[in-house]
């Protein structure tokens, strides 16, 4: 049976091109890009062609602002922790509740060290009250740190209209975005629509590339001091010998990433809407989250009442080989509903029932169609066993529809 993979907000496929392009490096060009004789400098220059590229990419002239990291987990880390370091003096830090984790334990670490945190609300479609974002900027705010599209969801949040709200605010708040699902999916220039954006993180193997490699576009003279040292690597911001080969892999990825751009935004789209319109219309009682909210193309988030999310996912693997969801592989394994969807105020007969497909421009008709045959099948099944469904009714059992948990 072959396996259909709809999990590509977790990770992706990496392109045979970009394994291509880095299969030099594993081999005849392995050197060191510190080390001072010719050999070496052959994978400097790789390196630095690399770089250029994905300055390129992002629209900006400067490619000393791109920061090379090992994943987007440790440049949100590095956005967060080097900000408050460098201004110990501002003591206040403005983020949401529907972060990944990467960016919400950081915050809740800065909490438990002093720092003020605002987690700001978000409606039952997922989005933010502007209103609510603008009051929770203070005099001293340090950070604004929002993700430019929910890893769950893919709600996308107006991150240029919020970084030029806090920059018209007070200029000397820092704005850093959670880019991660957002980069290779979506045009990104940082002088242009994103230029008041001081700080922004990414992940290669989100967008095709391998894990391992991920990136931070620093912005020149933004404050952020290191959490890595040891090592003049990076301009001294980030001590650790370069992985050229991923390196040069990321590149490579973002490349074929924007000659598909509108390959994701109408293929891609198209497959996406065709499921969410079928699950809505086979599967009695199910909700899409953040349908009333703009979404990035690639991603369906369904809650179905009164089935629980694990189960479901057993048996599209087991039975029909697909690959999807429930949330964040970040977070896969604890038995707390998530997060995001409890943010969203989404009822308990469903919050545990969630299910995300996530595709990618490898995906085919055919693979829709095979979740399409087997989705409806698997949440009426599972329905006949759960004490949250009524049988005779063939609705969620009315004393659990609204509570929240």
């Amino acid at each position: 049976m072959k396996t259909i993979y709809a999990d590509n907000n977790a990770t992706t496929q990496v392109a045979p091109e970009v394994v291509e392009a880095m299969a030099p490096f594993f081999a005849e060009n392995y050197y060191n890009p510190s080390s001072m004789y010719e050999p070496a400098r052959q994978a400097a220059k790789a390196m630095t062609d690399a770089r250029w590229a994905i300055a390129r990419h992002f629209g900006i002239t400067d490619p000393e602002q791109i920061l090379f990291t090992s994943c987007a987990t440790e440049s949100n880390n590095l956005a967060l922790f080097g900000a408050a370091r460098a201004r110990p003096n501002r003591r206040h830090v403005v983020t949401t509740a529907v972060e990944h984790p990467a960016v919400l334990e950081v915050c809740r670490e800065l909490g438990r060290s002093g720092y003020e945190v605002t987690f700001l609300g978000v409606d039952g479609d997922g989005n933010l009250d502007i209103r609510e974002f603008i009051r929770a900027l203070r005099p001293d705010t340090l950070l604004v740190s929002i993700m430019h599209a929910n890893n769950e969801t893919g709600v996308i949040f107006p991150v240029e209209q919020l970084a030029r709200i806090t920059k018209e605010t007070d200029p000397a708040i820092l704005f850093h975005t959670d880019a991660t699902q957002t980069v290779g999916k979506l045009p990104i220039r940082l002088r242009e629509e994103f230029r008041s954006v001081d700080l922004l993180s990414f992940s290669g193997h989100k967008f095709h590339a391998p894990k391992g490699i991920g990136g931070l576009y620093l912005k020149k003279g933004t404050p952020c001091r290191p959490l890595l040292i040891g090592g003049h690597q990076e301009e001294g911001r980030r001590g650790g010998t370069e992985n050229v080969a991923f390196i040069v892999g990321m590149a490579k990825a973002l490349q074929l990433a924007e000659e598909n751009f509108q390959d994701e935004d109408t293929r891609v789209r198209d497959l996406r809407d065709k499921l969410e319109k079928t699950v809505e219309e086979r599967i009695p009682h199910v909700q899409v989250n953040g349908k009333g909210a703009p979404r990035t193309p690639n991603t369906l988030n369904v809650s179905c009442h009164g089935v629980e999310g694990e189960s479901m996912l057993m048996q599209l693997m087991s039975d029909y080989g697909i690959c999807a969801s429930s949330g964040s592989a970040c977070t896969t394994g604890s038995l707390e509903p998530s997060h995001v969807l409890r943010a969203m105020q989404v009822p308990f007969t469903a919050v545990h029932g969630s299910v995300r497909f996530s595709l990618s421009r490898y995906n085919t008709a055919a693979d829709v169609d095979r979740i399409i045959e087997a989705f409806p099948k698997i949440v009426a099944n599972l329905r006949k066993s759960s004490p949250y469904w009524d049988q005779e009714r063939n609705e969620p059992r009315l004393e659990h529809v609204d509570s929240v948990r």
